[in-house]
């Protein structure tokens, strides 16, 4: 308990505000890493989910390389893109090695979106003569956009996190703060720099999880809340009788 109260007084401590990496600093270069990451990852793997789930051509490639991505060893990949890239673009290689781990699982939301879409109503949309491409575009990607935002989540999550092995080949980020607090066997700095990263991640979540909820279309909400709720069904049932 004294080290988890020492690790929230380093964290609220004067001294995070001055300094080589004042911590205000280190946060933004934390996000900022983060930030880049997905927003290249998503760059490159949502319109490739997207024609992936639309056409059904590459699914067996994007399930194998979803998988093979869980066994790749972050802090071997980031070391190894440092070695291949030289130190003088450790920038670059660790921006590239969070991009690479960031991809699978948007890639993963983008066709899995579009695959989820009742067949349905994709008929009814190509009845009425809509053109492949407006078929994606007006009914697969919006009623898909809440499995993408899962997989922009989930991928967020996962850099937010790995962003922390930066710290190993630069002054950068939270990182630093973990990879200088074992060198000096400063426990309270490990765990405060780990809780701050933790406290990101719970936000994070939070405002994708929101963001999830809200790019529901209103009439598959009301679907689902109608399911949910077997009073309103049985009151539209009546009402359906009685108009007949």
């Amino acid at each position: 308990m004294n080290l988890f109260a020492d690790a929230i007084a380093w964290i609220f401590s004067p001294d995070r505000a001055t300094g080589a990496l004042p911590l205000s600093e280190a946060i933004g270069t934390h996000l900022a890493f983060t930030a880049v990451a997905v927003l290249l990852a998503a760059l490159l793997a949502v319109p490739a989910g997207w024609v992936i789930g639309h056409t059904g051509r590459g699914r067996e490639f994007a399930v194998a390389l979803s998988g093979a991505a869980r066994a790749v060893p972050s802090f071997g990949l980031v070391l190894l893109l440092v070695l291949l890239l030289g130190v003088t673009h450790k920038v670059a290689a660790s921006t590239t090695a969070f991009v690479l781990l960031a991809v699978p699982p948007i890639l993963a939301g983008a066709y899995t979106g579009v695959e989820a879409v009742d067949r349905r109503v994709v008929d009814g949309a190509r009845s009425v003569g809509m053109t492949p491409g407006q078929v994606l575009r007006k009914v697969e990607v919006p009623l898909g956009l809440p499995l993408l935002i899962g997989g922009l989540r989930s991928a967020t999550l996962q850099v937010v996190a790995t962003v922390t092995l930066a710290g190993y080949v630069g002054s950068w980020g939270l990182g630093f703060y973990i990879v200088q607090g074992i060198q000096l066997r400063d426990f309270s700095q490990i765990l405060g720099a780990a809780l701050v990263i933790v406290v990101l991640a719970v936000v994070l979540d939070l405002l994708f999880a929101l963001l999830e909820r809200a790019v529901v279309p209103r009439g598959v909400s009301a679907r689902r809340a109608e399911q949910s709720d077997p009073a309103r069904r049985r009151r539209r049932r009546e009402v359906a009788t009685s108009a007949t």
